[in-house]
């Protein structure tokens, strides 16, 4: 009997999302003194949405990507980290990454109380 539904199974995909956006984020502050180096983002929310309106199968195939951000001003030394905007960035996805954990979390206790009430 599986219990998931897509709004659970859209919770464990963005916290999928939320931490490779992580580990891209501290990738480029790794590189923020290489020359040439471009900073790199991963737009899980744009991907998510679109898969929740393809349904469970959508949903549980959806990929993300680390992507360059050819908006992103270039230093003199053609590197485009912002050391200081891409702290504030880790700084914000890893509050949503842990809100998203807490969320789907709650869920799961509600789920359980649900299916066995003392």
């Amino acid at each position: 009997m599986n219990l998931s539904d897509n709004t659970q199974l859209a919770l464990g995909r963005a916290i999928t999302g939320a931490a490779l956006r992580q580990s891209t984020l501290a990738n480029n502050l790794a590189n923020a003194n290489t020359p040439g180096y471009q900073r790199q983002d991963v737009d899980f929310h744009s991907a998510l949405k679109s898969a929740m309106s393809g349904g469970t199968d959508a949903i549980k195939n959806v990929r993300f990507m680390a992507q360059g951000d050819p908006t992103a001003p270039l230093r003199f030394d053609g590197s485009s980290v912002d050391v200081d905007k891409e702290n504030a960035a880790m700084a914000q996805n890893g509050l949503e990454h842990e809100a998203l954990i807490a969320v789907k979390e709650a869920r799961g206790e509600i789920i359980k109380t649900a299916l066995n009430p003392r």
